[in-house]
């Protein structure tokens, strides 16, 4: 080993002579001991590391001091406090972004919440005869009011609740699908591995592009325990393509004594044609249809925390709340109270438009969307006059798989820096204390103003600001 590097290992201050320093005592005032001891031992290891490790045999510029030692340790110190999920900035354009936590509570139901989770809550009895309830029965009757369902439950999200259901009504019994509708989405869920998870034997009809009744019909026997229709609500067939109609898949099941079961995914309450967007499917359309059963997610149209909503016939529902299963699946107090808080907002689609967020985002105008990339682009221009600005209009979308084909009009801010790229530009703004989330495209970053807020324009701003001043990444 070299002299140089011999004299700077002996200059580490050792663990000891850490703890002794000022720096550290104020750090004790707040964080535990073992914590802190093990930031120092880390940052002392990546010290010795570093300067084992140098080639140039120059060791680096600067003296190893208790300073570099206290430096290193306290921006560990601060990784290892601070909450890993945390506020983000979305500026990708996907309102109901997966890897941003889907959709973004009402400020109304945050605000009425927040005083009750301090302290106790009536999740499970009943306030009248004090007796015990089971917790989905709080939120059954506005999910039976919205949907027209004679009953309903939830569960903590609706790959569980596709789960559960066929669990409790299918047991052992065929389950007829088409074969267009043999989904697969995210996190490796595919219907025909949940299916054979709940025991229910998958009975596949048709083709990819093509199902008709006569396919149903030929497909059950005596061992056939329902029809599931799946809502491919994450991708498209389309051209040269067939479906068989909910209410005539409902006529040919009950006219057979089978159950009809209809998966929705996004779960729409109300129709989005009134957004602005392509009609989805309402739960309630498929309640009216004679759908004995119906499947749907809490997170995605309806913009709740994340769960599995099954409502239909009482018969069913009861059986459901029976099984094994679903003391596994169920939710928390906080997810109930969030979906009866956000649910109320349905009753009411001005009320909706308003206050809530996902459908407030689909509907802002693009008059308003292009000033707001108008003025965040100047705020930029006045916090990095470095950086090379332009306005465009652009194209968002619902996103979690809800309408994948159709996009949104709307207003992107592109950013580019000298010296770097748009990868290294994404990246900081991602680790920026704003924690700002952007698109590439071309080589540039994309700032997508329809998921931001006027609020936020100045945030992104001072981000960029000081990521433009930051050095290089290869700096230390």
């Amino acid at each position: 080993m070299s002299d140089p590097k011999q004299e700077l290992l002996r200059n580490l201050p050792s663990v000891t002579e850490l703890l002794k320093s000022q720096t550290v005592a104020g750090w004790l005032q707040q964080q535990p001991l073992p914590l802190v001891t093990g930031c120092l031992r880390r940052a002392s290891a990546g010290l010795r590391q570093q300067i084992l490790e140098d080639a140039s045999g120059r060791c680096g510029t600067q003296p190893v001091t208790m300073e570099a030692v206290l430096r290193r340790a306290g921006a560990l110190l601060q990784e290892a406090v601070e909450p890993r999920v945390r506020a983000a900035i979305n500026a990708t354009g996907i309102i109901l972004h997966t890897g941003l936590g889907r959709a973004v509570f009402p400020g109304c139901v945050v605000d009425a919440m927040t005083p009750e989770l301090k302290g106790y809550v009536n999740l499970a009895v009943d306030r009248d005869s004090g007796e015990r309830i089971e917790r989905d029965e709080l939120v059954e009757s506005l999910l039976t009011e919205l949907t027209g369902a004679e009953a309903a439950t939830v569960v903590n999200n609706n790959a569980g609740a596709t789960m559960l259901a066929l669990a409790a009504l299918t047991a052992q019994r065929e389950v007829i699908v088409s074969r267009g509708q043999l989904i697969e989405i995210g996190g490796s869920f595919r219907l025909p591995d949940v299916m054979a998870q709940s025991q229910s034997r998958l009975i596949e009809v048709g083709t990819t592009n093509r199902t008709h009744l006569k396919d149903y019909q030929n497909a059950i026997t005596e061992r056939t325990g329902a029809l599931l229709r799946v809502h491919p609500s994450n991708y498209r067939v389309v051209g040269f393509t067939h479906e068989v109609k909910l209410a005539e898949l409902a006529e040919l099941a009950h006219s057979r004594s089978v159950l009809l079961m209809d998966d929705l995914g996004a779960g729409a309450l109300l129709d989005l044609q009134q957004f602005g967007l392509p009609h989805e499917p309402t739960v309630r359309e498929s309640i009216e249809a004679g759908a004995d059963v119906v499947l749907f997610s809490a997170d995605k149209l309806i913009g709740a925390s994340q769960g599995g909503i099954i409502v239909g016939r009482k018969e069913a529902i009861a059986k459901i709340r029976k099984h094994p299963l679903m003391r596994a699946l169920r939710v928390d107090k906080t997810c109930i109270m969030v979906l009866e808080r956000t649910l109320h907002l349905f009753r009411d689609p001005e009320r909706l438009r308003r206050e809530h967020p996902t459908y407030r985002m689909m509907i802002t105008p693009l008059d308003v969307l292009q000033n707001r990339a108008r003025d965040l682009a100047q705020a930029i221009r006045e916090k990095s006059p470095q950086s090379k600005i332009d306005v465009r209009q652009s194209q968002a979308f619902l996103g979690s798989g809800s309408l994948p084909e159709e996009a949104i009009p709307s207003f992107v801010v592109s950013v580019c820096l000298p010296d770097m790229d748009a990868a290294e530009l994404a990246r900081k703004l991602r680790l920026d204390q704003a924690c700002i989330f952007g698109r590439i495209e071309a080589e540039q970053v994309l700032l997508d103003v329809r998921t931001m807020t006027d609020l936020q324009a100045p945030m992104v701003a001072e981000a960029l600001g000081r990521v433009a001043s930051s050095p290089p990444s290869g700096d230390r």
